[in-house]
């Protein structure tokens, strides 16, 4: 099999992290690689909804940003579609001390007198693909009755800012863009809990890419470094993963299915 004339990435964590922090990273493999790149954005799941189709499945798509419960759910098909590209993120935050991992964040409106978990009584959730926004909250929560799909952590946050529930748990880097864009929302929202932290949301690559392709693929995420994309992403660069990296996240699928 030659090697392809493009490479095409997607991403399923857009609008949360901003589509030019991953146009960056794609723009890079591209210099590295010497080939031509892409991007397609997928909102509304952090991955493809288990039993589902897939892009990778279809040959539409070779290197994927998604979140760990539909990857894993990706590899554990007879087919698996997908593998790990073996790097992973690390963003600029104290507490991952390096490692690739982030946390989730559960947010209110300190207007509405919220002070602690028992006090919340309805959740906004980004959507049932992901880990921070969704499977922390149904671990700690469990009931799912008083919560509602918003598509987006940024949807998320307009729905408690909008009085319409008391709270979300929110991706860490995807709340720390969010006071970027409006730093007002640091008066607006206040942390309650923090949980975490978690793997953070893999990078996966189409199984039937060239092997040299895949292996040129993890060098060029290797040599992502902090200048590669605008420092305001928070982006420090990629750290070497397997599969032991996300083996606790081996998830169900929710009971909204």
């Amino acid at each position: 099999m030659g090697s392809p004339r493009e490479l095409r990435f997607i991403t399923y964590l857009s609008p949360g992290l901003p589509k030019e922090l991953f146009e960056a990273v794609a723009g890079h493999v591209g210099r590295e690689l010497g080939i031509k790149t892409s991007l397609r954005v997928e909102p509304g799941f952090s991955g493809p909804p288990k039993g589902s189709d897939d892009a990778f499945s279809r040959n539409e798509a070779d290197v994927g940003f998604m979140c760990a419960p539909p990857f894993l759910w990706l590899c554990d098909l007879d087919e698996p579609p997908v593998e790990f590209a073996g790097a992973a993120p690390v963003f600029r935050d104290a507490r991952t001390k390096g490692e690739p991992v982030y946390f989730s964040e559960v947010v209110v409106d300190p207007r509405r007198g919220v002070e602690r978990l028992s006090d919340i009584h309805t959740w906004a959730y980004n959507d049932p693909c992901s880990m921070s926004g969704f499977y922390s909250l149904l671990e700690k929560v469990g009931d799912t009755s008083g919560m509602v799909c918003s598509g987006s952590h940024p949807e998320s946050i307009k729905k408690i800012l909008a009085g319409e529930v008391d709270a979300a748990a929110i991706d860490s880097n995807a709340l720390r863009m969010a006071f970027v864009k409006n730093p007002n929302l640091r008066s607006r929202l206040r942390i309650i809990e923090t949980w975490g932290p978690f793997p953070i949301q893999p990078v996966a690559v189409r199984s039937r890419l060239p092997e040299k392709i895949k292996t040129n693929l993890l060098a060029a995420l290797l040599s992502v470094g902090p200048r590669t994309a605008p420092p305001v992403f928070g982006l420090e660069g990629f750290a070497s993963v397997g599969y032991e990296h996300y083996a606790a996240e081996k998830l169900t699928p929710s009971p909204l299915e």
